[in-house]
């Protein structure tokens, strides 16, 4: 059977091992979390020593948004090693704005852990602060709810948390440690940004990108991105690069 081969790409390192971390809660958007958990696993044909996995308050089943119910790999309490964290939006983000354990979790990673979401994720940190004085996103559509009788819709309502944040149209807004995604499927994007500050190259994003058939729409919204400088897509670390993967087409 024919094979795929990513080359390294000369001058670019990779963080081994790198682990990101999807928060789970009741009602949180299908979409949101499993489309960045779909893009690490395609990943990890290529590149084993990659890791995603779900977290949260406890280790209980945690039912999200349309029933879908999903088994934590780790709690709170667990503190297990993250590269980033996600939190995903979702009807139960109007709750967990307002979760102090979860700000307190969030206020104990270390500072060397990105914290990212996807749409209405981001009003937990401009809630907490976050999100001040920096550009940051959430979803731009609203369902029927949110753009009638005097309701709002979610990039307005995170204007409202963060009243000095910098509201931004882009898809992708990579602050620096914090980056938010706007609306739902562009989780996916994010997904492939947070392999992208994990130091992968665009030719190991593009491969990943093909075997998924989202090729020709990850072509699209690739450069749909807003960065604060060159700091902002950078790798989070130097580390030497390993031969990647191959994978069966």
């Amino acid at each position: 059977m024919p094979t795929s081969t990513i080359s390294p790409t000369p001058g670019i390192t990779h963080t081994s091992g790198f682990r990101l971390g999807i928060y789970a809660f009741k009602d949180a958007e299908v979409i949101d979390y499993a489309a960045p958990y779909g893009v690490f696993s395609v990943a990890r044909r290529f590149d084993p020593s990659l890791d995603v996995f779900l977290i949260a308050d406890s280790l209980h089943p945690v039912q999200t948004q349309a029933g879908l119910t999903v088994q934590p790999n780790y709690s709170f309490s667990d503190q297990p090693a993250l590269d980033a964290l996600l939190i995903p939006g979702g009807f139960g983000t109007r709750q967990e704005t307002y979760n102090r354990r979860l700000h307190e979790y969030i206020h104990a990673l270390p500072e060397s852990t990105l914290l990212t979401s996807v749409c209405t994720g981001s009003w937990i940190y401009a809630h907490m602060g976050l999100l001040d004085d920096l550009p940051a996103t959430s979803r731009k559509e609203g369902d029927n709810a949110e753009r009638n009788n005097g309701g709002m819709i979610p990039i307005e309502r995170l204007a409202t948390l963060a009243p000095t944040a910098k509201i931004s149209g882009a898809r992708v807004v990579d602050a620096g440690r914090v980056i938010t995604a706007g609306g739902i499927a562009a989780g996916m994007e994010l997904g492939f940004h947070l392999l992208r500050r994990a130091g992968y190259s665009e030719n190991f994003l593009s491969e990943v990108a093909r075997v998924m058939e989202y090729q020709q729409a990850y072509e699209g919204y690739r450069t749909d991105i807003e960065t604060i400088g060159a700091k902002a897509s950078a790798p989070l670390t130097s580390v030497t690069q390993r031969p990647l993967q191959t994978i069966p087409n």
